[in-house]
């Protein structure tokens, strides 16, 4: 069976658990691995006080964290191959900086999903926080490569400075998606916020929902109807990752906005056709 950590204490301070890398509790025994030193606050203390273990990572290259996980940050941080499952609620930082391999989570997350990740694909049954497959402040690239799949609610400044991957959400979005986006896919099947693609340069933001009523800035101008064969197969493979669309999006129609022509103006949104 795969090592399973299950959460036995709450704590009102985060633990950061960005220590407790995959690849090296493969080659660990359970009381290794919680021997391992997490961030408590500003404090270290080993894994197991907050957490039992059993099995191991070693049979099936699996990590499952069990419980209530919304107060434990950087989960799967830097993650680079094998499979990680949150069987519950993620904290901050999930998935952050990672490189390759997949994480699955069952119920919520919270902030910074998957920010400044290069490869992998993240998915999320539940709702997740702002800033998700954005830079971190201070950076020059947010989401570089990789997937993360959302079938919830996000919040604000998704995608900001994405440079390339795909970010499926597949209900409602907040403010400002994709902004000052390089380039890379976002697609996005329920409601939306307001300023879309604000300083974009190149990339793509799809409105899936034909009742969703898009802002679009004076700095984007209008270039027809369109049918794009690129987003038949990212929605036919989205479908194949367990990712749901709205109805009808394969063969709609997308009216397509080019811009931000305050910068390069090579990105697009397309929205579409009630």
């Amino acid at each position: 069976m795969p090592l399973t950590l299950t959460l036995k204490t709450q704590s009102s301070v985060p633990i950061e658990v960005d220590a407790v890398r995959l690849e090296n509790a493969r080659e660990q025994s359970t009381s290794e691995v919680l021997a391992t030193q997490v961030l408590h606050g500003n404090v270290r203390e080993p894994l197991g006080s907050f957490f039992d273990a059993k099995g191991s990572a070693g049979d099936d290259n699996t990590l499952v964290w069990e419980g209530d996980c919304r107060g434990v940050k950087r989960i799967a941080a830097k993650l680079n191959s094998g499979t990680i499952r949150v069987e519950g609620n993620a904290g901050m930082h999930l998935g952050a900086e990672m490189s390759g391999g997949e994480v699955f989570v069952s119920g919520n997350a919270t902030d910074w999903v998957g920010a400044e990740m290069r490869g992998g694909r993240i998915h999320i049954r539940g709702n997740a926080g702002h800033q998700l497959g954005a830079v971190y402040r201070g950076g020059h690239r947010g989401m570089t490569g990789g997937e993360i799949l959302v079938d919830g609610n996000v919040g604000n400044e998704i995608g900001q400075l994405m440079r390339r991957g795909l970010i499926a959400v597949a209900g409602r979005i907040g403010d400002l998606s994709g902004v000052n986006l390089i380039a890379g896919t976002i697609v996005v099947g329920g409601e939306a916020g307001i300023r879309h693609g604000a300083g974009m340069k190149r990339g793509t933001i799809a409105f899936l929902n034909p009742g969703t009523s898009v802002e679009i800035l004076p700095t984007f101008r209008s270039a027809g109807l369109c049918r794009p064969t690129f987003l038949r197969l990212y929605l036919k493979h989205l479908a194949d990752c367990g990712w749901q669309a709205p109805g009808g999006s394969l063969e709609a129609e997308y009216h397509r906005y080019n811009g931000d022509f305050l910068e390069l103006g090579k990105g697009e949104l397309l929205v579409r056709s009630a």
